[in-house]
């Protein structure tokens, strides 16, 4: 690898690390009192999957340890926006879904963040993002599949 593709790769992971914290902070100003981004994020992805996961499976698919991840799951649940039932095939599993509720809290998020995020890519431009979101998606596979390994 020569220089200037290690140079190259060390100023893109700057900015897109840059960009992260600058998106995060951002979006968990405008979430509905009482939400924080971690609680955002499992909503959206239980409301995307439409299935029951369990705790492992979601700390898996968000990077985290299973303490971490049972800590934001308590917080949800004691919201009520999640509901946590024992897995009827393995006692020692629990089982997770996005309640009423939470739908309701998740689609709240979305109001409140769609205008933010839909602001910034008025702003660099939507042709813009459309060229870029083939090669961060590429990217995100391309770690995902290292971070498996």
């Amino acid at each position: 690898m020569s220089d200037s593709t290690q140079d190259l790769a060390v100023t893109l992971f700057s900015e897109i690390l840059a960009v992260d914290q600058l998106a995060r902070s951002y979006v968990a100003r405008v979430l509905p009192k009482g939400m924080e981004l971690s609680h955002f994020s499992v909503l959206n992805h239980l409301a995307h999957a439409g299935v029951e996961k369990s705790p492992a499976q979601l700390a898996r698919t968000f990077h985290l340890t299973r303490g971490a991840m049972t800590n934001t799951l308590s917080k949800l649940e004691w919201a009520g926006w999640v509901h946590i039932r024992p897995d009827w095939e393995d006692a020692r599993r629990k089982m997770v879904s996005i309640s009423t509720s939470g739908i309701t809290a998740r689609d709240a998020a979305v109001i409140a963040i769609a205008p933010v995020i839909a602001e910034v890519v008025e702003t660099v431009g939507a042709d813009k993002v459309r060229v870029a979101l083939p090669v961060l998606r590429e990217m995100r596979m391309k770690l995902s599949k290292v971070e498996q390994s």
